[in-house]
């Protein structure tokens, strides 16, 4: 049976602190999933969904990838096959943040690489910053649940140096979704952040029920980012001024056989 070209994700992302205090939060969220090569059949399943268009819920192709008006798949083809991923003419699902009411912001895109047969081969973590800035981390997948580990390479947070690495733990969605995002310095865990969630249909009627329980929910993503920010610095997370990017777009991340033991780190 063909998966719908558009659905959605419910469910939340909790965000952990270990350095130089622990402070842990969490917030409910709600992801798109769009086969990128269908983005036709996505636009039809419900009038509140648009492609490339202003609606009340909305996905344009220039948000991702090479950031162009252009078809999407060369990009990630491209991407994936920097990490040894070979596709051949698979499905690539991409969830993501709505834009919604002309807004747009998503910490963390996911674009899911697909065989023929329906096997996942590949995983690219589109992450972007408040500044505007963006950057890919691409691994190969081998399994149902994967755990693969990266240098940092991009900044995030001001109040985190790029340095260390970051791990990786994904599970091929299903009905369910889960991923971890670990960062590491020394062997040490700074800091976690994760997001779980179930599938629904994109119905007008979810879309709608959306709409109404939280009109400003991608907005409120970037708040909260902000918010939670402020929160930090005020109880003396040291600042750190934002480096220049990476010479690179993209970052390699290789698989991780075995999960070393988490250190405690001590407060900087």
């Amino acid at each position: 049976m063909t998966a719908p070209a558009f659905s959605l994700w419910k469910g939340q992302t909790v965000h952990a602190r270990y350095v130089p205090f622990e402070r842990r939060f969490a917030y409910s969220v709600t992801l798109i999933d769009i086969d990128i090569d269908r983005l036709g059949a996505a636009a039809r399943q419900s009038p509140l969904f648009s492609v490339d268009k202003p609606g009340l819920f909305a996905f344009h192709r220039k948000d991702h990838g090479a950031r162009i008006d252009a078809p999407l798949r060369p990009w990630a083809e491209q991407v994936l096959a920097k990490a040894g991923v070979v596709l051949d003419g698979g499905a690539i699902r991409l969830v993501t943040f709505p834009r919604q009411l002309f807004y747009k912001f998503a910490p963390i895109s996911l674009w899911y690489g697909y065989g023929p047969s329906g096997d996942l081969r590949g995983i690219i973590y589109e992450v972007n910053n408040t500044f505007g800035e963006t950057h890919a981390y691409a691994a190969a997948v081998s399994n149902d649940r994967s755990r693969h580990v990266a240098d940092k390479a991009f900044h995030v947070s001001p109040f985190f140096d790029v340095t260390g690495t970051y791990r990786f733990t994904l599970r091929a969605p299903t009905d369910r979704l889960g991923i971890v995002v670990e960062s590491l310095e020394d062997g040490a865990r700074l800091h976690m952040a994760n997001i779980t969630a179930r599938r629904h249909a994109a119905t007008t009627g979810a879309l709608l029920s959306l709409a109404l329980a939280t009109p400003l929910a991608t907005l409120g993503v970037t708040l909260a980012i902000h918010w939670q920010a402020l929160k930090i610095w005020l109880r003396g997370a040291r600042y750190r001024s934002r480096p220049g990017l990476p010479e690179a777009p993209i970052t390699i991340a290789k698989p991780l056989e075995t999960s070393p033991p988490i250190l405690k780190k001590d407060a900087a």
